[in-house]
């Protein structure tokens, strides 16, 4: 297994945990993530810190409580293949969140240091841009749930639905350098859904230099760690991707460079 490939557990800890990465397991400043799945009732609680949080629900209904706000029965989508944009809520620094499963529930937490700038708030899903992206078999479903242009810290978080036979993340970029304003440095993982779940999709991580170079097989559940270089994403014919991003750095802005290679493709239709 590449270590760039996080692995769910075989089955949720007690207090639901499925998956974990921390700034010190991925070898990074900036990104956390965690995937939590609940049972109708189970509650889930957890301390911000330093850190702002975005928590979407990618499947389930939840009371989601913070130290100034409730909201109640919030959630819509019962797969994270049904397309629709999902719940989500922004919880700042110095703040607790709790969530309580109505349905059997999966969440994300995507975390990244926070300065308690703004105060918690719920992404619902008319919240969320919806945009359809590339062409032909590039074209691909993109739900900006935390975009630069909204409030945060650090954190940007976007979704994205890949058709089979379809690439994303495409043509190859990178973010991988501090060199604004024409490329900024963001760590960001790739959490994996495949449908139907036998499936996997294809994600290739390489650098200019080639020093950095691998093509990575990747399972329902699992999670790519992209610390540097371009990472495109193929889904295979048959297999449906979804994956959820999570983009930080020092700079909250997204401004890639396209592999020179392949920029090409951006000029045809």
């Amino acid at each position: 297994m590449s270590e760039r490939i996080v692995k769910p557990e075989f089955k949720p800890a007690e207090d639901g945990t499925l998956l974990t990465v921390t700034p010190e397991s991925a070898g990074w400043e900036y990104i956390g993530f965690q995937v939590v799945q609940l049972e109708e009732n189970q509650t889930w609680v957890r301390e911000s810190e330093d850190q702002e949080l975005c928590i979407v629900l990618l499947s389930g209904l939840a009371n989601v409580s913070t130290q100034k706000n409730t909201w109640e029965n919030i959630g819509r989508r019962m797969s994270v293949f049904e397309k629709i944009p999902p719940y989500s809520v922004y919880v700042p620094s110095s703040d607790q969140v709790q969530i309580t499963a109505l349905t059997k529930l999966e969440i994300a937490i995507c975390a990244a240091p926070g300065k308690g700038s703004y105060p918690a708030r719920l992404i619902a899903p008319e919240d969320v841009g919806v945009e359809s992206r590339g062409y032909g078999n590039l074209e691909r479903q993109i739900h900006n749930i935390l975009p630069e242009q909204k409030e945060a810290d650090s954190l940007l978080v976007v979704e994205v639905f890949t058709p089979d036979g379809h690439w994303s993340s495409y043509p190859p970029h990178k973010h991988d350098r501090d060199a604004l304003p024409d490329e900024s440095l963001l760590e960001e993982t790739y959490y994996f859904r495949v449908e139907p779940q036998q499936g996997f999709a294809i994600q290739r991580i390489y650098t200019d230099d080639r020093s950095v170079d691998e093509t990575l097989a990747v399972n329902n559940g699992e999670v790519v760690l992209v610390p540097c270089g371009y990472h495109p994403v193929g889904a295979p014919p048959g297999y449906e991707v979804y994956y959820l991003n999570v983009m930080a750095g020092p700079t909250r802005t997204w401004k890639f460079h396209n592999d020179p290679d392949h920029d090409w493709l951006m000029n045809q239709r």
